[in-house]
């Protein structure tokens, strides 16, 4: 088995790479790479089928016998693994706390939503959740979260959305990333052909006349579900060619947040579809 190599420059190559990865958006795309940061998500992003190509832990992550654990499986998986002090991981670190362990990955392949579609499992009628210029990458993290829990068939990011390869993106799915199909830099247009297509009913979360709420909907059938950007919701584009549906409040309150109304609506179509 390989050995865990020790990094302590950082004029270092991979680590100039790495640095350039965590900081600069562009040039992680340009490469096709992302991080992964803290334990439990490097392990749930090993446990995976992505492909990782280096670690970075750093002497005070390695104190802990389920780090040691963790970098024995990478090596023998044959994944290099590098030991970094404190003060060079601090400077490649995206959070507050730094863990002391670090993935470079590989991204996937951007997608067609008919390719998204044919890889699809499960007996039960597609449920898409689509997000229209969703550009918190919390909201976006979590909602992808949310549609891991319930089974969603898939997520599809419009243009304007959030990076789903930035860090705080990534840390909020919570490892539902490695597991949740998604397709991104999806056009309106090609939203709404993909739903005429394959005979699924486009929604979209608005409150006006036209709306019903989000119980009276039938969420059992097949279906996208599209939640609109923090402050305009969903594009007029989008809104003229689906079904409304909204979250009745009972409360001062004069919104939800998407991520929360993402959630709320993703649950009735789970007890719908539990008790059909």
């Amino acid at each position: 088995m390989k050995n865990i190599q020790n990094i302590t420059s950082a004029a270092n190559p991979l680590i100039r790479l790495t640095h350039a990865i965590v900081h600069t958006q562009r040039r992680a795309a340009k490469e096709g790479l992302f991080t992964v940061e803290g334990l439990r998500l490097a392990e749930m992003a090993a446990a995976s089928d992505w492909t990782i190509r280096h670690a970075l832990v750093t002497e005070r992550a390695m104190a802990g016998e389920r780090t040691r654990m963790f970098a024995d499986t990478l090596l023998e998986r044959d994944v290099p693994v590098y030991l970094v002090t404190e003060k060079l991981f601090s400077t490649l670190s995206d959070t507050d706390s730094p863990q002391g362990v670090l993935l470079v990955m590989e991204r996937k392949q951007r997608i067609s939503l008919d390719e998204m579609h044919a890889g699809a499992y499960g007996d039960e009628p597609p449920l898409y959740i689509a997000l229209d210029r969703v550009q918190d990458p919390g909201n976006v993290g979590t909602i992808l979260r949310t549609a891991d829990a319930i089974g969603a068939t898939g997520v599809i990011l419009l243009h304007g959305s959030a990076d789903i390869y930035s860090g705080k993106v990534v840390r909020a799915t919570m490892g539902a990333l490695f597991h949740v199909p998604f397709a991104v830099h999806v056009a309106a247009e090609e939203l709404t052909l993909f739903a005429q297509e394959k005979g699924m009913d486009l929604l979209a979360t608005a409150c006006d006349a036209e709306a019903r709420t989000h119980f009276e909907a039938d969420l059992r059938r097949p279906a996208v579900i599209v939640f609109g950007n923090e402050a305009n919701g969903v594009s007029e584009e989008l809104l003229c060619a689906s079904e409304h549906i909204y979250i009745p409040m009972r409360g001062y309150a004069e919104s939800l947040n998407v991520s929360a109304a993402a959630t709320a609506v993703m649950y009735e179509a789970l007890r719908q579809r539990i008790h059909s």
